[in-house]
C-alpha cells in the first residue's frame, strides 16, 4: 500500500465511524490536472528522443519504433493526468483527513490527527507556476509514515496545515 496508515484504511484503534469517511470527497485543485500534464511531458519528451534516435540507429522502416512510443506516450501525456485527478479525493473532520487516490493500486487512507508528528506544505516549480502546493503529514511510525496530498491550492494546503495544527495543540494541553 502506497502512504497509509494501515492495509484497509484503519484508524488505529480511534473512533470507527468519523465524519471523514461519511463526507463527500474534495478533489484538488482544477489547475493539478494541467501541472501532472506537464509534468508528463517534461518525462515524455526524453523518451520519445530516445525513440526517434533508436528509429535513425536501425534499419527498420520509418516509424516501426518512435510511432507506437509516440502514441503510448501521448495517451500517459493527455488521457492519464485526467484519469489520477479523477481518482483523488480528500476530505477533513474535525479530528482526522481521509486521503483515496490511485487508479490501479486503490488507497484509501485515514490519518487521526493526534498520530500527526509535523506537517509540510511543499512547491515544486511546476506547482509554484500554477499555484499549487503538496500538503505532507508525517505521522508516527516507520512504515507509510507520510501521507501526500497533492495538487491543492496554495492557500487551501495553508490553511489545511494551520487547522491541523490547531487541532494538535489542543490536543497536546
Amino acid at each position: 500500500m502506497d502512504e497509509g496508515a494501515n492495509e484497509t484504511g484503519g484508524d488505529w484503534g480511534d473512533n470507527p465511524s468519523s465524519e471523514a469517511d461519511d463526507q463527500p470527497l474534495r478533489q484538488g485543485h482544477p489547475n493539478h490536472t494541467k501541472a501532472m500534464r506537464v509534468s508528463a511531458l517534461l518525462f515524455a519528451i526524453p523518451l520519445l528522443i530516445g525513440a526517434l534516435v533508436a528509429e535513425y540507429a536501425t534499419p527498420f522502416p520509418n516509424f516501426i519504433i518512435a510511432g507506437p512510443v509516440a502514441l503510448i506516450l501521448l495517451a500517459l501525456v493527455v488521457f492519464l493526468p485526467h484519469r489520477r485527478y479523477a481518482a483523488r479525493g480528500h476530505a477533513m473532520s474535525d479530528d482526522r483527513l481521509r486521503v483515496v487516490k490511485g487508479i490501479m493500486f486503490h488507497s484509501d487512507t485515514i490519518v487521526p490527527f493526534g498520530r500527526v508528528q509535523h506537517i509540510d506544505v511543499g512547491r515544486g516549480p511546476i506547482e509554484r507556476y500554477y499555484g499549487l502546493a503538496t500538503l505532507q503529514l508525517y505521522t508516527a511510525g516507520s512504515h507509510g509514515d507520510v501521507v501526500s496530498l497533492p495538487g491543492l491550492a496554495h492557500e487551501d494546503a495553508l490553511e489545511m496545515r494551520e487547522t491541523i495544527r490547531a487541532h494538535i495543540k489542543r490536543e497536546s494541553v
